[in-house]
């Protein structure tokens, strides 16, 4: 019987969220406390999460304050000049532009949110890619295939998930994983050159000095506005094919180019302090990989430490906490309220016996490789299930099978986060909307392009990581 209402569990919670009928908060509080009533063990709902609150408080803190960390470096001005950089870089070569699209949107990926990732790369390179007539969906693939494999960062949400369900430390599964992720982000950059030679064959190419004689238009290149200007052109590029579905995703867009990304002129700007910020961001991120403290204590004395040198002013500091609390409520609610789906999961015992029958329907020649399975079942169930479904519903399964022959459940943690370059384009991740939505791109020509290059993407790490031995 509790196999199957724990699987009736999941279920419900799976298929609420994919209708978008509850919010992930509340069907991580509702469905569970309902479903504990059902096996008679509602007295216990308390003491279930209360457990579950205690061991998610470390994961909550961390994403609350790596949230905070980052979401001050951007408006200080971190970030705009690597923004400056790739646009010189880039020039008005199809192939340096959409290499470009991807430093840039792994870079600024390393603040943990795609929404905010998706709004900078996008103001960046739009126009560069609307002037050279360039595909959008070359665009809005390559940034949000590097986008997921960036998500993979602890304060990305996954990696945050994956330990939250499995209760272990988000160090112990990310660290390991960087050079199998390093693999998947010089997949990317790969993929980038590919398809950049694929934009120049068809365009031609141009140095800027040849597209300011052949089109004198001045256009906004930098993101935001501002001094930052350059001219590029199409003309002489030649004029492609229509044979080619990314090119002819774009052709009808508008020419509106009102993106305020990166504003060079925003009063949060501290200039005379970037090297301290950048100082300080490189010593965090190193002590976090040489596991010098727990993370989340790292990000915390972080967030406090930029926050008092950038903003010394109370006021100051109070107006850039607010600035930034909506996706701080977003997150680290969404980690209490999984207190309540993995406390009745597990308290109940609906874990165990959903584990039990699933270990029964592998064959005993494949329980040894639970970790394979998981890797290669992450890239389809990320992508038509939210990370909340998948990784709250669906990995402590996975986990518990394979702890009944002997697999880690840090392997399955890391193999769980194999499907993330793929996941960033499912129809149940909001922030592909901002991309597609900025860029004017169909929703369904974007799907139709990237899916392919971030399935084999999400396979290249997955590879990567059982020839290091990872998972």
């Amino acid at each position: 019987m509790l196999t199957i209402l724990g699987f009736a569990m999941i279920a419900t919670f799976l298929v609420l969220i994919m209708m978008k009928k509850m919010s992930p908060i509340a069907a991580l509080v509702l469905i569970p406390a309902l479903f504990c009533v059902a096996v008679g063990q509602g007295a216990k709902l308390g003491d279930y999460v209360i457990d579950g609150v205690g061991n998610l408080a470390p994961t909550a803190a961390m994403l609350m304050f790596a949230i905070v960390y980052f979401g001050v470096m951007i408006d200080v001005g971190l970030f705009d000049p690597i923004v400056r950089g790739i646009l010189r870089f880039c020039k008005a070569d199809p192939m340096r532009i959409v290499v470009g699209t991807a430093v840039l949107a792994a870079i600024v990926s390393l603040d943990g949110d795609g929404s905010t990732t998706f709004m900078i790369t996008v103001s960046a390179m739009y126009p560069l890619y609307k002037r050279l007539k360039m595909s959008l969906v070359v665009m809005t693939g390559v940034a949000a295939t590097a986008n997921g494999v960036m998500n993979t960062l602890p304060w990305g949400g996954p990696t945050a998930r994956a330990a939250t369900a499995l209760k272990l430390d988000a160090g112990d599964i990310f660290v390991p994983m960087i050079p199998a992720l390093g693999v998947g982000l010089l997949a990317v950059i790969v993929l980038a050159v590919v398809l950049g030679r694929r934009e120049r064959k068809r365009l031609g190419f141009l140095t800027l000095d040849e597209a300011v004689v052949q089109e004198p238009e001045t256009v906004l290149v930098g993101a935001g506005g501002g001094s930052d200007r350059t001219r590029k052109t199409s003309g002489g590029a030649g004029t492609g094919t229509d044979a080619e579905p990314e090119a002819a995703a774009h052709r009808d867009a508008d020419d509106d180019e009102g993106f305020k990304g990166l504003d060079p002129n925003r009063a949060t700007l501290r200039p005379k302090l970037y090297w301290f910020n950048a100082g300080l961001t490189v010593a965090l991120l190193t002590a976090m990989i040489m596991e010098v403290m727990p993370i989340p204590v790292l990000f915390l004395l972080g967030a406090a430490l930029a926050l008092t040198v950038n903003f010394p002013h109370m006021p100051d500091q109070r107006a850039r906490i607010a600035a930034h609390a909506d996706n701080v409520l977003n997150v680290s609610g969404m980690v209490f309220a999984a207190a309540v789906f993995t406390g009745v999961l597990s308290g109940t015992g609906m874990v165990e016996h959903m584990a039990d029958w699933l270990v029964g329907a592998i064959p005993d020649g494949m329980g040894p490789h639970m970790a394979i399975i998981t890797g290669i079942l992450s890239v389809p169930l990320t992508y038509f299930m939210s990370n909340d479904g998948f990784y709250f519903g669906v990995v402590p399964v996975l986990a518990e099978a394979g702890a009944a022959h002997g697999v880690s459940p840090l392997e399955i943690a890391r193999a769980s986060l194999v499907g993330q370059p793929l996941h960033m384009s499912s129809p149940l991740v909001p922030a592909v909307y901002v991309l597609v939505g900025m860029a004017k791109v169909e929703f369904g020509d974007h799907t139709r392009f990237t899916v392919k290059w971030a399935a084999l993407t999400s396979l290249v790490v997955l590879c990567a990581g059982l020839l290091f031995g990872i998972i």
